[in-house]
């Protein structure tokens, strides 16, 4: 069975605990099994390397000095977490000088990074090292008649596309095929939601994921799905806002990429957190005899 390093982040234990339980469900399902990095910390963010970057590239590297420790590759779900981690391993890679001083930072932890780690996406994973095939023949309940945009927003295949394309890419679209669903043209499909803009510029915010949101509505997407926390709060949790903004009437669900496969694996709404997000999905998908409520 292959086996991961979990990083769950920051993000995953609260506000997008619902793409926690995903994927940890599905992982099950599909008999990968994921070991969470014990006392694990904030990757740092881009906060933390904008003010002090040494810093910053400390706190993240000590996450990979544990998992060094763990001998296995890290699944990191958080766009954020798994751009800041690559980034820090490639830092330290490029800058001799700077990787010195992160292993004195860690030493003072009793830490050392010496042997890179590989930093892994779930949806690399699902589509690299489980494959397409195995998961088609894992489906229980094929997602029939359901048409998903697929948003991979601006941060898992750039700078250098990674495992996918950096501007045209396709392994989400493959995994919603596969699932029985429709991958619907979705033009904006890497461009940014606003990210933290939304609680510093609220109104250029509200434009950008107005305009995904149209995108969607407007190339047939019933729903939309990505691999992003703060992609999913800013197009989830302010659609109220931006359709009193610009007198739309968007009642989009947004979900994550891992729900989409654990109703297809015949997993509950439950077990998958689906009850826990703020627009309903549960329902269209019964409209589409894809689950049962």
């Amino acid at each position: 069975m292959p086996e991961y390093a979990y990083y769950p982040g920051c993000s995953l234990e609260h506000t997008a605990s619902p793409y926690d339980k995903s994927t940890r469900a599905v992982f099950k399902a599909l008999g990968i099994g994921l070991k969470e990095i014990e006392d694990w910390n904030c990757c740092g963010a881009t906060m933390y390397m904008s003010a002090k970057k040494i810093v910053g590239y400390s706190i993240s590297a000590r996450n990979l000095a544990l998992a060094q420790e763990m001998g296995l590759e890290i699944c990191a779900p958080c766009s954020s977490c798994y751009t800041i981690l690559r980034k820090t391993n490639k830092q330290i890679a490029w800058n001799p000088k700077e990787g010195k001083k992160i292993n004195e930072a860690l030493a003072a932890a009793g830490l050392s990074y010496t042997k890179p780690v590989k930093v892994r996406h779930p949806l690399d994973i699902l589509i690299n090292d489980i494959g397409i095939e195995t998961i088609k023949k894992s489906v229980k309940r094929p997602l029939r008649g359901l048409k998903v945009a697929p948003y991979y927003g601006c941060q898992i295949v750039r700078p250098d596309g990674y495992f996918d394309d950096k501007d045209d890419p396709q392994t989400m679209d493959i995994l919603i095929r596969a699932l029985g669903a429709e991958a619907v043209n979705y033009p904006p499909k890497v461009r940014c939601c606003g990210g933290m803009l939304m609680t510093t510029n609220e109104q250029i915010a509200e434009k950008l994921c107005h305009e995904l949101l149209l995108a969607a509505a407007e190339n047939g997407g019933e729903i939309i799905a990505t691999a992003c926390p703060l992609c999913h709060v800013n197009l989830e949790g302010f659609q109220g806002k931006i359709n009193t903004r610009y007198s739309t009437s968007f009642n989009i669900p947004v979900i994550y990429f891992t729900h989409l496969v654990g109703i297809a694996l015949g997993l509950s709404p439950e077990e998958l957190g689906l009850d826990k997000l703020l627009i309903e999905p549960t329902k269209l998908m019964a409209m589409k005899d894809v689950v049962t409520v």
